[in-house]
């Protein structure tokens, strides 16, 4: 019994009845009833306030917070940091215990994972499960936020995670696991691997197990580019940076953008850490190159003009990169996106990185394939799990399979890797397909055992048949077969045409939820696989937090404090089905701007 449970009990008399009044904004018809003021509730939402908003502890000693909430209602009774810490703890305890009942419901999750260092040199590691519910909800819960001392080795990270697992009941029911590029996860990964196959608990063989994370490798992939060009980017942002400095400068920049009629463009100044800001702070540079070459000219002090050949560089690069900019974008526009969306944009980075491989410019040339060989690395191991998920995207089947393989390979690479991944997907198929027949054995079993009692009964009463027709009747439709699967029936169909401007709000599991009845086994893989995660992004979204939690002020807290803190934060959010703040796209600009024809600086 937790410390909330007990006060229940002690203190169940203290509750106090008032009346309250409910005014309905439709009608504005007012209500009074009686309304029992509950302290042990009171105290319980007040936990949920300094978890979901990361408030100290001693946030409830406050002078003002508590004549706030006196005014309110003047039951209410001061509490001290102890307690509040102690409420947090049993709101932890509480919400841990409904979401371990949650997944006890859950045939199958996948994991993604993560390591973070605290500004006092403290590991965590984050494990996070993803599933998608009987209703078509996908869901995202952070499991735990628990310290791993170093060296951080491959042995020690699956140790941790099979702990983990074995804490939340779920070590049977793990589809994948998203981890990023780091040597010592793919020796983890190895390791759980072949665990699993000995239990026989990943399906196809645990193909679709190990998932790398593909923000990690597009950030790598990035940063190679950017990296050839780093004196140039300096060069722009400082130059930026100095128009920003004065007013002045700002209005003679602004003069000569409007004589070049760029009065519809925006100077942008990036995040340095946030690669993408950078891109788009570049892309904007291009649109002003000739802009920063008059302003040359009128400023002596002004020495960050590019020449031409350096423009060229930065237009390069930039057309190398708008491929990588749009599956970003896909990350950023949605706190959770499923696998199905990835493939539509990530085979044009294959694409794109071919094409130039075999650029005329050496200098590109020399940077795809730098590229192109880290690239390959992660599209041989995951092309797979995305062609699968897309093909299980009514918008996409195996028509975008079909669409972009001829465009990255060649022939007969593209034919054979075509065939391969329909093989997979029948395959994986049957092997639900078999599940679901042995589940219905068993009910068939349980079925018949409870016919036969109540023929046995009938048969001593009347006499009668052992078997009534109706029954034999729904016996012989459990072994007949269909002409043809669902997965081929769902294959043949046409392809879900969005209407137009409405494809960027398709969303794919609307549709499988509706048709779930149609396809009732094909649906349950689809289920499993469009819930598998492609990044990280969720887990390190979790980071985001703890370095809120611990900031300088807090850096003391233990690692059972931490994980309460930052776990406890997420099942609150999940509660309440608040959005998650820690993931969001920097560069957005600014619905709330009044003119967007007046030139600006635009600060991500």
């Amino acid at each position: 019994m937790n410390t909330l449970e007990r006060y229940y009990q002690k203190d169940s008399k203290k509750k106090r009845k008032v009346l309250a009044v409910d005014v309905k904004e439709s009608n504005g018809v007012s209500t009074i009833s009686n309304f029992t003021y509950d302290p042990m509730n009171a105290r319980e939402l007040c936990s949920h306030m300094i978890l979901y908003h990361e408030y100290p502890f001693t946030f409830v000693e406050d002078v003002l917070f508590n004549k706030l909430i006196s005014a309110i209602t003047p039951h209410w009774e001061t509490i001290s940091w102890v307690t509040a810490k102690s409420d947090c703890f049993a709101t932890y305890e509480l919400e841990k215990k409904k979401l371990k009942t949650l997944l006890r419901g859950v045939l199958k999750v996948n994991i993604t994972t993560d390591m973070w260092t605290s500004g006092e040199e403290v590991s965590y590691m984050v494990v996070t499960c993803h599933f998608i519910d009987s209703d078509w909800h996908l869901h995202r819960h952070v499991l735990n936020l628990c310290n791993v001392s170093p060296p951080h080795t491959g042995v020690l990270i699956a140790d941790a995670l099979q702990k983990c697992f074995q804490d939340w009941e779920i070590e049977n029911k793990i589809y994948s696991i998203t981890v990023d590029n780091a040597r010592e996860n793919d020796v983890a990964m190895r390791i759980l691997k072949n665990d699993f196959n000995l239990k026989k608990s990943l399906s196809i063989g645990g193909n679709l197990f190990h998932v790398r994370c593909c923000a990690h490798i597009t950030n790598l992939l990035v940063q190679d580019s950017l990296g050839e060009i780093g004196d140039i980017i300096d060069c722009i942002r400082e130059g930026i940076q100095y128009l920003v400095a004065s007013e002045g400068r700002l209005k003679q920049f602004i003069d000569i953008a409007k004589q070049l009629q760029l009065t519809s463009k925006k100077l942008v100044l990036d995040v340095p850490t946030r690669w993408n800001s950078t891109y788009l702070m570049l892309v904007a540079a291009l649109e002003f190159k000739e802009v920063f070459s008059m302003y040359k000219d009128m400023d002596t002090s002004f020495h960050w003009a590019l020449r031409v050949d350096d423009w060229v560089k930065v237009e390069n690069v930039c057309q190398l990169l708008q491929v990588f900019n749009n599956v970003t974008n896909i990350i950023l526009r949605s706190d959770y996106p499923t696998a199905n969306l990835f493939l539509f944009e990530v085979w044009r980075m294959k694409q794109v990185l071919a094409e130039k491989c075999r650029d005329q410019n050496e200098n590109i040339k020399s940077l795809a394939q730098k590229m192109n060989a880290k690239f390959e690395k992660y599209w041989g191991e995951c092309s797979l799990l995305m062609a699968i998920a897309a093909v299980l995207d009514p918008s996409g089947k195996m028509r975008i399979i079909r669409f972009c393989f001829p465009l990255i390979y060649q022939e007969p690479e593209a034919t054979t890797n075509i065939e391969f991944v329909l093989t997979v997907l029948h395959e994986l198929y049957n092997e639900y397909v078999k599940e679901h027949n042995s589940s219905v054995m068993e009910q068939n079993v349980q079925g018949n055992a409870c016919e036969s009692s109540s023929n046995s009964n009938s048969i001593s009463m009347v006499g009668g048949n052992a078997q009534s027709g109706k029954a034999r009747f729904r016996s012989f439709l459990r072994t007949v077969q269909p002409i043809k699967s669902e997965l081929q029936l769902y294959l043949e169909e046409g392809l879900y045409i969005c209407d137009r401007g409405s494809y960027e709000k398709f969303n794919a599991l609307d549709w499988w939820k509706a048709n779930t009845s149609k396809f009732r086994i094909l649906s349950k893989l689809a289920r499993d696989i469009l819930s598998i995660p492609i990044t990280t992004v969720s887990s390190e979204s979790t980071f985001s937090a703890g370095g809120k939690v611990l900031d300088p002020y807090r850096a003391s807290l233990s690692a059972e404090t931490v994980q309460m803190l930052i776990c406890g934060a997420d099942w609150v959010r999940a509660l309440y089905e608040l959005e998650n703040k820690s993931i969001e796209d920097p560069t957005e600009e600014d619905p709330t701007e009044e003119d967007p024809t007046e030139f600006q600086i635009v600060i991500p």
